[in-house]
Formats: C-alpha cells, sequence, structure tokens
C-alpha cells in the first residue's frame, strides 16, 4: 500500500506542476509497444496517453510460490516496457495492489478523461472492469475497451442460428470463412489479421518522469532461476510443426504459451504467420479462441465441468497417488518425464500434457480439477481456458471432449512418440533400473475400474 501511496502521490505532484487532461492506457494481458489495439486507439484520440500497469495483490496473494517465475517474468517484462517508453519521453506509472482501489485514487484526478484498455474474458478480470467501469462512468469518464488477445470474441464465430460451437471442428470452419471474409475488408474497419500501426502515433504519449517500480522481494517474491521461452521462433519449427510437434524430445513446438499469455508478441502477427507456414500451427491458435469462447459463453467451465452429468463420477482421490503423481513416480516413464519436466522448467511438451491427464484422471480416478490446480500452479504459459479446455477434454467431461472410454495406453504412447527414449532418459535418468519405482497401478485394471466408474457415474445421472 505505501508503494501504491507513493506512486500516487508523484502523479498528483505531476498534475500540479503540469496540468492537461489526458487518457490512461492500462495495461494488463498486452504488455508490448508494438500492434496493440487500445494502445492505438488510446493514441489515435486527441489527448496524451499515459500507460500504467497494476502488480494485483488479488492474484499475486494466492500464489504459493515465492520463486514462480511467472512473476519473475512479468517484472522483468514491465521494467523492460517501461524502459521502451522512456526511450520515447514517457514512461510506465506501476503500481501495487488493489486494481479496484488504485482505480478510485487515480479516478479523482480531474484531468484524467478516459481509460482504454483491451479485454480480459475470466470471470475475475469481467468483474474487476465491471467495478473499475463503474467508478469512471460515475465521474463522468469513459471507460473503453478493446479485442486484443484473441483473433475472434465470443460472439463472432457462431452458428446459423447465433448459439455457440460446442464442437472444434464446425468451429473452426466458420472460424476460416470468418477471417477470409474479414480480410477483405479495409484497413480502417477490420483488424483482424492486419497490424495496428501504433508506432506512428508515439508522440502522442504523455511526457511523465519515470517512478519506481516495486521490487519482487517488496512484493514478497524472490527471482526465479527457471529459464524463460524466447518470443523468437526458428523457421522452421513452424513450417515442420506438424509432422514434428508430438515428438517430445526434439525441439518441434514454438513455446510462445507464455508470451501468449501475457501478450508480449501479436495473437495476430503469429497467426498471419502461421497462415503462411503450416495450417496446423494455425489450428493451434484456432484452438486458443475455441476455448476463450468456450469459456465466455459458458463460464462455469472455470470450475465444474461443461457436461454437468459428469460431476456424477465417483473420483477417488487418492493422495498418495496424487502425491506420487505430482512427483513423477507412478512407474509410468512417459507420465513421470512429463511431470519431472513440468517442476523443474515450469513447461510440459503438448502431447505429453494429454497423456498425464489421462492418467490421472482415468488410471488413477482422481479428480480433473486436481490436476488443472496443480498445472495452474506450476505452468508457466498458464491460461485458464485453455487449461480448463484441455484437462475437461482429457477427463471426457468437456466440450468435443475425448470419449470417457478412450483411455491413453502410456506404454503405446512412449512406443509412438519417444520410440527411443530420449525424453524419457533425459527426465528419467533410472529408468530401466533397479532404482525405478514400480507402477502404482497395472494398466488393464486401471482401465476397466475407470470404464467401470464413468459408467455408473453417468447412469446414476441419467436417473
Amino acid at each position: 500500500m505505501e508503494l501504491l501511496l507513493a506512486n500516487c502521490i508523484h502523479i498528483k505532484g505531476n498534475i500540479k506542476r503540469n496540468r492537461m487532461k489526458y487518457n490512461i492506457l492500462w495495461m494488463r494481458r498486452d504488455l508490448r509497444l508494438e500492434d496493440n489495439a487500445a494502445l492505438y486507439r488510446a493514441l489515435k484520440a486527441e489527448l496524451p496517453v499515459q500507460p500504467i500497469f497494476i502488480f494485483d495483490t488479488n492474484i499475486l496473494d494466492k500464489l504459493t510460490d515465492e520463486k514462480d517465475g511467472r512473476v519473475t517474468f512479468l517484472h522483468d517484462t514491465v521494467t523492460e516496457l517501461d524502459q521502451k517508453l522512456q526511450g520515447k519521453g514517457s514512461s510506465l506509472q506501476v503500481y501495487y495492489g488493489d486494481p479496484v482501489e488504485v482505480m478510485k485514487t487515480l479516478s479523482a484526478d480531474d484531468d484524467l478523461q478516459a481509460i482504454y484498455t483491451n479485454k480480459d474474458y475470466e470471470r475475475y478480470a469481467i468483474n474487476r472492469d465491471e467495478k473499475v467501469a463503474k467508478i469512471f462512468t460515475a465521474k463522468g469518464k469513459e471507460f473503453k475497451s478493446y479485442k486484443d488477445q484473441v483473433i475472434f470474441e465470443y460472439d463472432e464465430v457462431t452458428k446459423d442460428d447465433g448459439l455457440p460451437y460446442t464442437v472444434f471442428t464446425p468451429y473452426k470452419r466458420k472460424w476460416m470463412a470468418k477471417l477470409e471474409s474479414r480480410m477483405k475488408t479495409p484497413m480502417d474497419v477490420s483488424y483482424y489479421f492486419k497490424s495496428y500501426p501504433t508506432e506512428k502515433y508515439f508522440k502522442n504519449l504523455k511526457a511523465t518522469n519515470a517512478t519506481e517500480i516495486p521490487t519482487l522481494k517488496a512484493m514478497g517474491f524472490q527471482r526465479s532461476d527457471l529459464d524463460m521461452p524466447t518470443k523468437t521462433v526458428a523457421q522452421g519449427i513452424i513450417k515442420e510443426y506438424d509432422k514434428q510437434r508430438n515428438f517430445p524430445a526434439i525441439e518441434g513446438t514454438s513455446r510462445l504459451g507464455l508470451h501468449f499469455r501475457f501478450g508480449t508478441i501479436s495473437i495476430r502477427e503469429k497467426a498471419r504467420k502461421a497462415q503462411q507456414l503450416n495450417e496446423t500451427f494455425l489450428s493451434e491458435l484456432v484452438w486458443r479462441d475455441f476455448y476463450s469462447m468456450i469459456l465466455q459463453h459458458f463460464p462455469h467451465v472455470e470450475t465444474d465441468s461443461f457436461r454437468e452429468k459428469y460431476d456424477y463420477i465417483e473420483w477417488r482421490d487418492s493422495e498418495s497417488d496424487f502425491k506420487a503423481w505430482c512427483e513423477g513416480k507412478t512407474g509410468y516413464p512417459i507420465v513421470d518425464a512429463g511431470m519431472r519436466e513440468l517442476n523443474s522448467t515450469g513447461h510440459m511438451h503438448n502431447r505429453v500434457r494429454m497423456i498425464v491427464a489421462s492418467f490421472l484422471t482415468k488410471h488413477l480416478l482422481i479428480n480433473w480439477r486436481k490436476g488443472e490446480r496443480y498445472f495452474a500452479e506450476k505452468l508457466l504459459d498458464y491460461d485458464l481456458a485453455s487449461n480448463s479446455g484441455g484437462w475437461q477434454w482429457a477427463a471426457g467431461c468437456g466440450t468435443d471432449a475425448a470419449p470417457y472410454f478412450r483411455v491413453f495406453n502410456p506404454y503405446t504412447q512412449a512406443d509412438k512418440f519417444d520410440r527411443h527414449r530420449k525424453y524419457i532418459k533425459k527426465w528419467v535418468p533410472e529408468v530401466d533400473t533397479d532404482d525405478y519405482v514400480e507402477a502404482i497401478v497395472e494398466h488393464k485394471f486401471a482401465r476397466e475400474r475407470c470404464l467401470e466408474a464413468y459408467k455408473s457415474g453417468l447412469a446414476k445421472a441419467d436417473s
């Protein structure tokens, strides 16, 4: 709170010395100056633009790891962004606290006319923005938000009757058709695939002095030693994505999820490149829009099953089995490799994510919510919509999910996607020795137990 007050006092001091009407750009999941929808709209308005960022204590206070890699990444990104703005004669005003309380303080400034921001579609963010909008509109100020982190929002790709899609393939067909149509419109009408030329208007940034950014220590965190994925991806990875993406031992995926999560890269830029280089990679971006759309239309998927009748399944929820899964000690090499990779790096290969999720929910009959929460704590690229969607797909309870009777065989998955055991041996060096743990459950028994539990739960739901 002292940091918050100090920054507010600094701003009030500036106001007294140089009173000038201005607008605010509130940056959240759009931490870049290039191709930024809200920044572009703000810069094109008539008033100077002051970018701000808030370290949200409502989110930070819930994190349990003081070396959380996402906080380190966020802090470094905010610092870099401030330095870029200083190079343009402006600065990023940074706060630490409850965003609603910060905005109450800022709204008291008569010279502030409007807030520009890019939309966030998670329930907490929607509720937060509604509160902030009420604060500003009550004072006769504007709250303007724009689409930036997806290509299409929830109401832009729907069935002919206006209802949302719940199956991916027809959604993708409509998505692609919509994109082709939008690309034919003039630039001033649609930026669906084009880049917002923010650099043309940087002169409209508000001239302000730099302010102190709260340190990690001041916020209760320490610097993480995890390696952060780069924003630069070799063109060859995208070109060969469809051929290499399923093999965890090779560098065949982009690892851009962290940058999409915080908006350090533009979804439009990567979608343009994907369209030119590899349709399968573009499909992954469509999946991202799809799960975002599902979350917007069906907000209950944040915590509950999309298919409610799957909540009748009686999960075992064995704490010892869950602990073994978390630690990568299940006795199933491909599963253990994935979990150890996650715990060590904050990353897990996409194919392996499906394998370990299927194993937890179907081999161990542990509630998908526990796995989803564990991923939420560990993944650098954690995104609520995609994480919930992926876990419910694996558990069979989500939209367009794998049928419940599809139970991945971890052995055949390893044979198919890690034939030479390079990935497994990297993360489970003791595999094939007496030091490796025995399997905590036999595959055939686990599969039969899973099918019986699912059948019984669904029958109970239908009765």
